[in-house]
């Protein structure tokens, strides 16, 4: 019967233009009873939850499939999400893919880091989970999203900081071999383009920097040159339709090296990285 039921939620979740539906059909199945998704055909008939039809009209709604489950799966990490916190997305793994390799690269016995606007934290813990020995400062501004933070770092190695972008960690100047972020990055003018998960239930302060939707972008280039040593390293996500901007902010002359962009998982321009000169 369960497996019935997701068949024709499925079909419902896809009329509605969700763009994961069977996942999402299968992941709400498995929440509401208590299983993983590779478990759904043991669930007996006599076991069905009629709650799952209320989880799937919410879906149906636009509501962001995280909300309704309140978790969020990043690398190797489940963590608490709901709303006024960003969802972490699947294309960030990549980005901090990259930064794990290159903070193992650097030979450093406890590299000190900073995730600028962190969000629920994903960035920062998964970079604390698997870059054993590293210290690891977690910067966020916005109070709603920093509740959420909490949750997820109690008990971890991340240090979290309330605090803008733009002035956070004076104490740490000159001091820190990596600066990583995943900063709102969408145009203003783009905004009905959005998909409703994000544009209805992220916080706007997450998604929309100025026209172009770099101004973060810039701010944090200037942090991560306070920050970071010479040969420290930043890495920034961006939309994949700025891949073409995104490395001309970390130019030379204000004090970079080796600018360049990285597609994702899907080959799509999504992260600019850079190191911060030598004087």
């Amino acid at each position: 019967m369960l497996l019935a039921e997701v068949a024709q939620a499925t079909q419902r979740l896809a009329d509605a233009g969700v763009p994961s539906p069977r996942f999402d059909a299968e992941e709400l199945a498995a929440f509401v009873h208590g299983v993983k998704r590779s478990e759904l055909h043991a669930v007996a008939d006599r076991d069905f939850d009629a709650r799952y039809w209320e989880a799937v009209a919410r879906r149906e709604a636009r509501e962001p499939l995280q909300h309704i489950t309140g978790r969020a799966f990043f690398r190797y990490l489940e963590l608490q999400v709901g709303p006024g916190v960003f969802v972490p997305r699947p294309e960030t793994e990549s980005v901090v893919g990259w930064a794990i390799d290159a903070v193992r690269a650097m030979d450093v016995v406890e590299p000190l880091i900073v995730d600028l606007c962190t969000g629920s934290g994903a960035i920062a813990l998964a970079l604390a989970q698997e870059v054993p020995r590293s210290r690891v400062h977690a910067v966020e501004l916005d109070e709603g999203a920093l509740g959420w933070a909490r949750k997820n770092t109690e008990g971890s190695r991340v240090s979290l900081h309330r605090g803008d972008a733009f002035s956070a960690l004076p104490e740490l100047d000159g001091q820190v071999d990596l600066v990583i972020s995943n900063p709102p990055y969408i145009p203003l003018t783009e905004w009905e383009y959005v998909a409703p998960e994000a544009r209805d239930h992220d916080p706007e302060l997450s998604l929309f920097s100025g026209e172009d939707g770099l101004d973060t972008i810039r701010g944090i280039e200037r942090t991560a040159h306070r920050l970071l040593r010479p040969g420290g390293v930043v890495v920034v996500e961006h939309a994949d339709t700025q891949g073409g901007q995104v490395p001309w902010i970390f130019t030379e002359e204000r004090g970079w090296a080796d600018a360049a962009d990285h597609p994702d998982l899907n080959n799509r321009p999504r992260f600019a990285t850079a190191r911060r000169a030598t004087p």
